[in-house]
């Protein structure tokens, strides 16, 4: 079909019902993830606790292990959606879970179990339909109407940060004026009002059918890999993922046997469900992946060229997105661990704001201010000096460059711990840094992936890019578990520093390590280009 003739469709009149959706969704969930650190500092949920950093470090790891859901759900809406429901199903179902989520932040404010499990609800609803709305977004469209899909997809990502930077602003002033049932209330109609909408358009989608299972998927290559004998050849790659199985149960039966109080107290103490399971997930891809790197050519004529070498590709990523993962641990700080730098610090009266919490509207806003200047100005200068802005180069500085972020926010950390009265107006400076390393970092890398794994496995590569964000906080909640150490405790008293602005350049560190692991990565990364043939 000619260019012309694909310019001629109309744009699809069930898109109005996803915008919208996408709109209210956005607004409800930043609303109520910008304001938890912050209410949950002040709640009765955590007054068992004495006021200070015991308190603000219980915040944050409930904060992450949020975060740690959200990012994790993704693989189950996205299987549940391929493989038995659709997708227009499985996200009005999942969208039904959020909004009695919200609800029960609103009803149990003061009640433990009823709010955890508003959060779990969220987390569960938000990240089963995570991975299906852009994509169901896609399946609107057919050859007819197909060039008018980026418009589409330019608005979603507009609307995505309208909603951040909106949320952002106002979810702060409901919890100060109003209090948390209308701070989390609000969200939550939000929310209903999503999904009412996207429930109005049900007459006009075009549902795909799910998939069911491809005998030549990524995870059915893989068990032929591991699972083949080749005569004279042993079997190394199979013995790896069984130890990586191996020892995800041995962590698993560890946070059992904490229950009935049989291991140590310690492990109970610091290794939860979340902890542990993460952490068993990690072992599992980490090692079965490398087990059948080691394997994988005796999946040849088993299945198809083709999906062997799609498998090979996406392990060759994986390596690339776990280097990616210290990034996500500064980014998802901002709503921690920055909100409670930025109570410390003083609203001069020049500034439009009332709460720190209302600092991080500057992320979006500044989104939406750096993609643009990037691509018309940036990187075209950087092309004319002789500089190639290849993708992995971008994600590489992307990380270095949040890394400076927390060397910023550490330096503003010291001067509070000197006793300085600091304005909150020098948070910008370390937002400006950490929204620019996003940039590099987020966009470039579903451009990246999406170059790069072949066309059936790239369902499996948003899993997988979901995931980084999932086990970026959970470099956090390890990092928090290590510094309730009396050794640890000990050796950042003798630094000098106070617990805040150690962890504060731990985390730049940490970011610097990634980045120049990154870099050496990339040096022999083989490129490749899956886009699709016109």
């Amino acid at each position: 079909m000619s260019t012309a003739t694909a310019d001629t469709g109309r744009m699809p009149r069930q898109i109005s019902y996803i915008i919208g959706n996408e709109a209210c969704e956005r607004f409800s969930f930043y609303g109520m993830r910008n304001i938890l650190v912050p209410f949950l500092i002040s709640s009765i949920l955590l007054a068992y606790l004495p006021e200070g950093p015991e308190r603000d470090t219980a915040a944050k790891d409930i904060f992450h292990m949020f975060v740690i859901g959200v990012y994790f759900f993704p693989l189950l809406g996205g299987w549940l959606a391929d493989r038995y429901f659709g997708k227009y199903h499985t996200i009005l179902w999942f969208s039904l879970v959020y909004c009695a989520g919200h609800a029960c932040l609103a009803l149990f404010e003061n009640n433990a179990t009823g709010f955890y499990t508003g959060l779990f609800l969220i987390a569960l609803g938000s990240g089963g339909i995570k991975p299906l709305v852009v994509s169901f977004c896609g399946d609107q469209f057919d050859q007819s109407n197909k060039s008018k899909a980026k418009l589409v997809f330019d608005a979603f990502y507009w609307i995505i940060n309208f909603g951040s930077f909106f949320a952002s602003l106002l979810a702060p002033l409901f919890l100060r004026h109003w209090g948390p049932a209308v701070a989390f209330g609000i969200p939550g109609v939000l929310m209903f009002i999503a999904t009412f909408v996207f429930w109005l358009g049900r007459r006009h989608y075009i549902n795909v059918p799910p998939s069911g299972n491809d005998p030549h998927g990524f995870f059915e290559v893989v068990k032929t890999a591991l699972r083949t004998r080749a005569p004279g050849q042993g079997h190394a790659g199979y013995l790896v993922a069984m130890l990586g199985v191996a020892v995800a149960a041995v962590l698993l039966l560890l946070w059992a046997l904490s229950l009935a109080g049989v291991v140590p107290a310690w492990w109970a103490e610091h290794f939860n469900f979340v902890k542990s399971a993460c952490l068993a997930l990690g072992v599992v891809i980490a090692l079965g992946g490398w087990g059948a790197s080691m394997q994988l050519e005796r999946a040849r004529g088993v299945h198809p060229d083709i999906a062997v070498d799609g498998v090979r590709a996406v392990l060759r990523i994986l390596i690339v997105f776990a280097l990616v993962t210290p990034f996500w641990s500064l980014f998802d700080q901002k709503a921690s661990t920055w909100i409670i730098q930025g109570r410390e610090m003083a609203i001069s009266p020049w500034m439009p704001i009332q709460d720190a919490a209302q600092m991080q509207a500057l992320n979006p806003l500044l989104v939406m201010l750096l993609i643009p200047f990037n691509n018309i100005v940036l990187y075209p200068m950087l092309r004319r000096l002789g500089f190639q802005v290849t993708a992995l180069r971008r994600m590489g500085w992307g990380i270095a460059i949040s890394g400076l972020s927390w060397i910023v926010a550490g330096v503003l950390q010291l001067w509070l711990d000197g006793g300085e009265q600091v304005s909150l107006a020098w948070q910008a400076l370390p937002y400006l840094l950490l929204t620019f390393g996003e940039v590099l970092v987020s966009a470039t890398a579903l451009e990246f992936a999406y170059s790069q794994a072949p066309h059936a496995m790239k369902g499996v590569i948003m899993a997988f890019w979901y995931l980084t964000s999932t086990f970026g906080s959970l470099w956090v909640l390890l990092t928090n578990t290590a510094v309730r150490n009396d050794a640890v405790t000990g050796f950042i008293t003798g630094t000098g520093l106070s617990e805040n602005a150690f962890l504060m350049f731990f985390f730049a560190g940490f970011a610097f390590v990634a980045a120049l692991a990154f870099a050496a990565y990339a040096r022999r990364y083989p490129m490749q280009d899956n886009y699709r043939v016109a």
